[in-house]
């Protein structure tokens, strides 16, 4: 073994030599280690391959098993009893009713045909669903995050940043308040603008149920995943550009779908109508597409798109 004593010796001839007198030691029964040969010495400490230090693996740390204290305070805050008997929380539900009924009362006026000749254009209509939701949102969003649409409250509980009883309290609140705005339009409009059904969602002659719902689906989960991202804390980016972030994308998905299903995005939205005027057909499409496309969008962000530069949670509250 002279390489040993060559001053020329190669770190790859220590590796060779290494390998070779172990495996023949092992061999014959022993169980020792040649003096001078170790793997810190083929890579003694602080030697520099390819510009990158020698590094050393830790041991990976067993993960702790959970408590049984935090999986009760996960489930009450998955439930969200104590938040949902605070009197604040009164404040929400009226800011929710009054959203959506505003929302209902403008968007569903810019449906109203004035003249024989001439029904309102895609664009008139879907500027105007926009910009009040982007109206809405800027003054109700401190408040009880401006939801106002069912399908945007299934995709923040899903993802987990709304209560369980604070969605199922959501829901209902808009339901009322679509209701309710549809029902005073009604009132508002003269003999016969009010004559017929006013902002009433329905499928193209030509498109079907499946069809209907396929495409319900799409624009809510856009709707949900653009909500999820520009209301995260841990973006930057998009401070301060929710309310109009979102109400442009309510009117691009608007300009794409109302010759299609009528672009509800909204379960609320197309009950309002619905009930005032007594017409049930296919709202069923209304309340599945959207559903579906909200609930998605929210596993989508949670799971593959949210941020992870900080601990908190993503709210929709601004």
């Amino acid at each position: 073994m002279s390489r040993f004593n060559d001053k020329k010796t190669t770190y790859r001839s220590l590796w060779r030599d290494f390998l070779v007198f172990n495996t023949a030691a092992r061999k014959l029964g022993f169980n020792f280690k040649k003096p001078g040969m170790s793997v810190s010495t083929v890579f003694p400490e602080g030697y520099v391959e390819n510009n990158r230090k020698q590094r050393h693996i830790s041991p990976i740390p067993k993960a702790e098993e959970e408590r049984p204290e935090d999986r009760l305070k996960r489930m009450k805050e998955f439930v969200g009893l104590e938040e949902i008997t605070k009197l604040d929380f009164l404040v929400m539900l009226f800011a929710e009713i009054l959203g959506t009924f505003l929302l209902v009362i403008i968007g569903c006026a810019s449906c109203v045909s004035w003249t024989s000749t001439e029904s309102p254009n895609v664009l008139h209509i879907a500027f105007t669903f926009g910009l009040a939701v982007a109206s809405l949102a800027q003054v109700l969003g401190p408040i009880s995050g401006c939801h106002v649409n069912p399908a945007v409250s299934i995709g923040l509980l899903v993802s987990g940043n709304c209560s369980f009883l604070k969605t199922v309290s959501y829901v209902i609140c808009q339901c009322c308040g679509a209701i309710a705005g549809s029902a005073v339009l009604k009132q508002l409009l003269p003999g016969k603008q009010s004559a017929g059904p006013v902002g009433l969602t329905a499928l193209h002659p030509e498109v079907t149920a499946g069809q209907g719902v396929t495409v319900e689906i799409i624009i809510t989960f856009l709707l949900v995943l653009v909500v999820h991202a520009v209301t995260d804390p841990k973006r930057t980016d998009a401070k301060g550009w929710a309310p109009l972030a979102i109400g442009l994308t309510i009117s691009v998905a608007h300009m794409a779908a109302v010759p299609i299903t009528g672009s509800s995005m909204n379960p609320a939205r197309s009950l309002g109508p619905a009930v005032v005027d007594y017409k049930y057909n296919n709202l069923w499409i209304y309340w599945v597409g959207p559903l579906i496309g909200g609930a998605v969008a929210g596993c989508v962000y949670r799971m593959g798109l949210k941020p992870s530069k900080e601990d908190d949670e993503a709210s929709y509250d601004f």
